[in-house]
């Protein structure tokens, strides 16, 4: 054989590397020209006319701004047509996530973030959303009415909700990622990111944001699926380029995008004695475990795999005292949970929120893994979490005796009379059940047996029966409660508020918002003031009754004041909120929106006198 095509093979070959480590380290402007590049590019059969339509259903999501006995703010918005676009403004009408800002990251109930959490995962809320037909994605345009920006990823899946036989596999693929960037307007825009190329179709859409860089709730009013029944083909110039390589997600895995990558990970590899390990031998044992300490969890199970030193250090169960795997959701399943069993027990803190759903993780899975590592947790985020039953509560309350936080919010499918095992774990500090089906009688004894509670959030719980009665409960047996959420508690009455106030002396944060039944008249905001002195954070959202008596209480009693909303009262002057303003120092948020009497002269005049507070004021459409 002629020496010559040796040659070529390895020109070839190192041309081919070099293409590909082209592509892992171009710029986020040279991947978008290359997603440009790739569009213009492609083509389809000519009898492939493109299809286009809005969200069917909205299938899931982890939280809304809205009532879930209404359609105001909530996420069903989303599907159909839209109802405002191209109009800009505050609507009822639109889909509003819960929170906004870093406000929520700075008040008491906030929770410490968890070690190795990929940097590049920066989601913080999400909606699924389910269109006709399967499609293979040309397009996906979101229509934001209010603050755009929060969209930061969006995603497709293989399944097919609509059909009536279970997937073999359910897997994700990225269309489009971008990092949180702060958009300097607020007006109505369609946003219309480049998005890559899958091999399967789809008819369910998942939208990820991120609201902190906002200044304001982002309202969204509708999200089109462009896309063809056949296939795209790529043309030769462009085939040799993996499009996996140029996925702008740190924390995916390039060249295995599924479930069985993540797993090949997590598994270990046979491992040959090799000769010496050079300086790493010289090196203290700890000095090693702390330099491990940086690593994402993916690089730790990497680095297991490269030679037996490493590999006792990548399996020390040190290293997983805080395992954090929400990032990784939509590859996590039985199988993951299985590899990492072995090294994870002394596990402390576990956060397997938005994960399992769609049959990923089975109840005997998570069971067999908790029956193995969940005797030391502390710490248990499960938001979202759609596989729970009541079985898994059960588990979760008999192999986790040492638990203190505890997180179901928007498990939304778990049945009511699954709750009633939370009241078997007596060292519960933090409780989250926003937009659980928990009922008044098992949450009556969760408070009974959970004495130690510091943290609960009861927000658009909407089984419980009479809010007074819990109300009482915690005045009577939460003597050590720092935060209280009871967002959207539709008949608290002043009786309420007062058991409350004269038992639970140490609360920071409490959220009222939107309690139609809470008056002022009846003096229960002013008793909150006078018995309340520690109070740093108080929503009282869309109370009408609001008064300058409530806020010279305030001023009055409650120094530490630092987040205060008001909006949409009718009843509080400028001359007030410069009081309230003159005596809480700390005092950095203030909303007023839709505050009849605040005009937008008085708030530039606050503005100009108290420079440090965000002071939010919006007006009606």
């Amino acid at each position: 054989m002629s020496p010559v095509f040796p040659m070529l093979t390895v020109l070839t070959m190192f041309y081919y590397m070099c293409l590909r480590r082209r592509a892992r380290t171009a710029t986020r402007g040279d991947m978008i020209n290359s997603h440009r590049t790739l569009a213009s590019t492609s083509r389809t059969s000519p009898h492939s006319a493109e299809v286009v339509q809005y969200a069917k259903e909205v299938v899931d999501f982890s939280s809304h701004y809205g009532s879930e006995n209404s359609m105001s703010y909530t996420m069903w918005n989303l599907a159909g047509i839209p109802n405002v676009f191209p109009s800009s403004g505050d609507f009822t009408q639109t889909a509003v996530f819960r929170t906004y800002g870093t406000w929520w990251d700075k008040c008491p109930s906030a929770s410490l973030p968890f070690r190795r959490t990929p940097s590049s995962f920066q989601s913080q809320d999400y909606v699924e959303l389910t269109f006709e037909q399967q499609v293979y994605p040309t397009a996906v345009h979101v229509l934001e009415t209010y603050h755009p920006g929060a969209v930061i990823r969006i995603l497709a899946c293989s399944a097919n909700p609509y059909s009536p036989n279970p997937p073999a596999e359910v897997r994700w693929e990225t269309l489009w990622s971008e990092r949180p960037t702060k958009v300097n307007a607020s007006q109505a825009r369609q946003f219309k990111p480049f998005i890559k190329q899958i091999n399967f179709p789809t008819n369910l859409i998942r939208l990820e944001v991120n609201s902190s860089l906002l200044d304001y709730y982002t309202e969204l009013d509708a999200v089109v699926l462009h896309g063809t029944k056949d296939k795209a083909l790529l043309s030769l110039k462009t085939s040799l380029v993996d499009m996996n390589d140029v996925e702008g997600d740190d924390y995916e895995d390039k060249d295995d995008c599924g479930m069985d990558g993540l797993n090949k990970k997590f598994s270990s590899a046979a491992l040959g004695d090799g000769p010496n390990n050079g300086y790493f031998d010289k090196l203290p044992y700890e000095l090693i475990q702390l330099i491990l300490n940086h690593l994402s969890l993916p690089d730790l199970c990497r680095l297991a795999q490269t030679c037996r030193l490493l590999h006792q250090h990548c399996y020390d169960p040190l290293q997983y005292i805080h395992l954090n795997l929400q990032p990784y959701w939509a590859k996590l399943d039985d199988t993951s949970l299985e590899f990492l069993q072995a090294r994870c027990a002394l596990v402390q803190w576990l956060n397997l929120s938005w994960t399992g759903n769609r049959g990923s993780i089975s109840v005997s899975g998570f069971s067999r893994f908790l029956k193995v590592c969940g005797s030391e947790l502390v710490r248990l985020e499960l938001s979202c979490s759609h596989f729970l039953n009541e079985t898994c509560l059960e588990v979760i309350s008999e192999m986790c005796p040492n638990l203190q936080d505890l997180n179901l919010s928007s498990c939304d499918k778990l049945p009511p009379q699954a709750f009633g095992h939370i009241a078997k774990l007596c060292s519960l500090k933090r409780l989250i059940l926003y937009r659980t089906k928990v009922e008044q009688t098992a949450l009556l004894s969760i408070l009974n047996f959970c004495a130690e509670l510091r943290h609960l959030s009861l927000g658009s719980c909407v089984m419980i029966e009479d809010y007074d009665v819990i109300a009482s409960m915690i005045g009577a047996k939460c003597k050590k409660l720092r935060t209280l959420d009871l967002w959207r508690c539709k008949n608290i009455t002043e009786n309420g508020i007062a058991e409350l106030a004269s038992g639970c002396v140490l609360l920071e944060e409490l959220d009222l918002g939107w309690c139609p039944t809470l008056q002022s008249s009846t003096g229960c905001f002013a008793r909150l003031a006078r018995q309340l002195p520690n109070l740093q954070k108080l929503f009282l959202t869309a109370n009408r009754s609001v008064c300058d008596t409530d806020l010279e209480e305030l001023a009055s009693n409650c120094s530490r004041l630092q987040q205060l909303d008001i909006l949409g009262t009718r009843m509080v002057s400028p001359a007030s909120l410069r009081k309230l303003l003159e005596s809480c120092k700390d005092l950095s948020l203030l909303d007023v929106s839709f505050c009849s009497q605040i005009d937008n002269r008085a708030v530039l005049e606050l503005n100009a006198s108290f420079p440090k507070v965000f002071i939010k004021k919006s007006f009606t459409q």
